[in-house]
């Protein structure tokens, strides 16, 4: 259930519908959007009152969420897209559709400032890489914990590219917080409840991945738990489900961005390395996912594939990104976008 303020409700106003959903034994979530503000009614249907709540002053009227996912809807936030802010001003949800670029896992600190450097000479405007990498053999590099997130920092006080990198654990979430300006939750763990929760607890807005066997209705029940606890800066990322097909190494849908555009008010962003697997696919997907209305990009790039600890044979060179930001640029035109870098961009 939803409580939809009239435009000109006061605080107080908002502040005595707090007071009544409390009373009621329930749990209250408010939303302050653009032109309005709206008050999610979170617990128990069976404690809920609509008809107490629409008589409080400056209410407009109250509204049933039929989905699980009361937070995320789409109707919570009134057709509005949620703006998540990662670092100073990389924005998804809005017209500007920003660019996640990085190595698949930090190697070093002399190879991820290169790295960083090279994608954002080439336009991107985050730098993706994993300090703690989970791996299906347990022979395989792990990454370096917390000296790749210092090497992470040193990439990106020498670029001021925000930094995206994965957390794989509860316990990990406040040191991964105090280098990171946006904690990834990998496929593996988008049904990890406590992590979830975890992420939710902290400020830093948090980047989650479909789950490779997840729903679409799973997916965004998952970022009801983040957005449950507390953190209302989630960004989804469709990065490929498994499927029968092997041509590629996940199957990527596309499908997804316009579906879940549809269903939930959080930025959607496509991860076309991971959802093909080759290189030689990643740039038709990421222009192809411009076109279908993504905010955004996380693209796997790396100046020696060929010698990458892990996931060479899925990155591109960033001379292919460079090539690849111009045709990106034209697309997004296209579609009533920019992925321009920031330094171009304006208001």
């Amino acid at each position: 259930m939803i409580v939809v303020m009239q435009p000109t409700a006061t605080p107080t106003q908002v502040a005595h519908v707090v007071d009544l959903i409390r009373e009621m034994g329930l749990k209250d979530h408010v939303i302050e959007g653009t032109d309005l503000t709206v008050v999610a009614v979170i617990g128990d249907d069976r404690k809920k009152d609509g008809a107490k709540l629409e008589q409080a002053p400056g209410v407009d009227r109250v509204m049933k969420v039929l989905q699980p996912y009361k937070m995320a809807a789409r109707e919570t936030k009134r057709g509005e897209t949620t703006r998540v802010t990662v670092g100073a001003d990389c924005v998804f949800g809005g017209r500007h559709v920003p660019i996640i670029a990085g190595p698949c896992s930090v190697e070093e600190e002399s190879k991820i400032i290169e790295a960083a450097l090279a994608v954002k000479s080439a336009g991107a405007h985050a730098l993706r890489g994993g300090a703690f990498k989970p791996r299906t053999n347990p022979y395989s590099f792990q990454g370096h914990g917390e000296d790749g997130l210092k090497m992470l920092a040193a990439a990106r006080a020498a670029t001021g590219l925000p930094i995206v990198t994965e957390v794989l654990t509860p316990s990990d979430v406040e040191l991964v917080a105090e280098y990171a300006d946006c904690l990834q939750i990998g496929t593996r763990n988008s049904q990890n409840y406590k992590l979830l929760e975890a992420c939710g607890d902290q400020a830093k807005p948090v980047l989650l991945k479909r789950g490779m066997a997840m729903t679409i209705d799973e997916f965004l029940q998952a970022s009801e738990y983040i957005l449950a606890a507390g953190n209302p800066n989630v960004i989804l990322c469709e990065r490929g489900i498994r499927t029968f097909e092997d041509h590629t190494r996940n199957t990527l849908s596309l499908s997804a961005v316009p579906e879940l555009h549809h269903r939930t008010h959080l930025p959607v962003v496509i991860d076309p390395s991971h959802g093909t697997g080759h290189a030689r696919l990643v740039p038709d997907m990421a222009r192809a996912a411009i076109a279908a209305g993504c905010d955004g990009l996380a693209i796997e790039v790396h100046p020696d594939p060929e010698h990458a600890l892990t996931d060479g044979a899925q990155s591109i060179t960033p001379q292919v990104l460079n090539d690849l930001m111009a045709s990106l640029q034209r697309i997004a035109v296209a579609v009533d976008r920019t992925c321009e870098p920031l330094a171009a961009v304006s208001g």
